[in-house]
């Protein structure tokens, strides 16, 4: 149904070791659909370590696998991982990227088997990004670096999605349309043809966006309005 990687590691051997940065509940549905994309493949893709998060959660472990430290501590490992930023706030992500320097480190693409796209050749995806489950991306779009697609999203012909751009479950982006870095989209937000969203512009759960907005704003509402301006 889908390609699962966009990556270097798409003909690599089998049990890549993986750490997920962010141990909060994005990080457990990461985990999720690492385990379920395990689950699809044989053998297993990925060997999932454990997490690490700049804040220390209240117990030792996260769903099962032990939190191993900060972004200082996974700059400072000897041996070359895997890292899913699992994090939903494009600026705190952008931030815990900029923080993680070492040349150690990859950030691979992350698909969900469960997710329906076209082929390579009619989409772009870049490094870091992560697609959950029951998504649907139609033909040549181009997703940037660590773009989040929440469960359930839908993403239109030629839609253009900016770095750390991130989507809550159920967004849906129709086609020709342009999304600014660091866009946010709240929960069953919709975005009609051909609009253009600057960078940085959070929009609220179930807007409808039918009028360019401009970046740095929020906005709300059917129609989206911005607000506090």
């Amino acid at each position: 149904m889908t390609q699962l990687f966009f990556s270097e590691y798409e003909e690599a051997e089998s049990g890549i070791p993986l750490v997920i940065f962010g141990a909060g509940g994005l990080g457990r549905e990461v985990l999720l659909l690492v385990q379920q994309l395990n689950a699809a493949t044989a053998p297993a893709a990925w060997n999932v370590r454990g997490f690490y998060d700049d804040h220390a959660p209240a117990t030792a472990t996260v769903a099962g696998l032990p939190y191993l430290g900060t972004s200082a501590d996974l700059n400072a490992t000897p041996e070359p991982l895997a890292v899913a930023v699992a994090v939903g706030s494009p600026a705190s992500r952008a931030a815990v990227v900029a923080r993680l320097t070492s040349g150690q480190l990859s950030f691979p693409v992350l698909v969900h088997p469960q997710v329906a796209l076209a082929p390579r050749q009619r989409i772009a995806v870049g490094e870091g990004s992560i697609i959950q489950q029951g998504c649907f991306l139609t033909c040549d779009i181009t997703l940037g670096r660590f773009v989040l697609l929440n469960l359930g999203c839908t993403i239109g012909h030629d839609a253009v999605l900016g770095d750390f751009s991130s989507l809550m479950p159920h967004a849906n982006v129709s086609g020709a349309t342009q999304l600014g870095a660091g866009t946010y989209l709240g929960t069953n937000t919709t975005v009609i043809q051909g609009i253009i969203i600057g960078e940085n512009t959070i929009i609220g759960a179930g807007a409808v966006v039918v009028r360019n907005l401009p970046a740095n704003i929020t906005a709300v509402g059917v129609p989206a309005k911005a607000i506090g301006c």
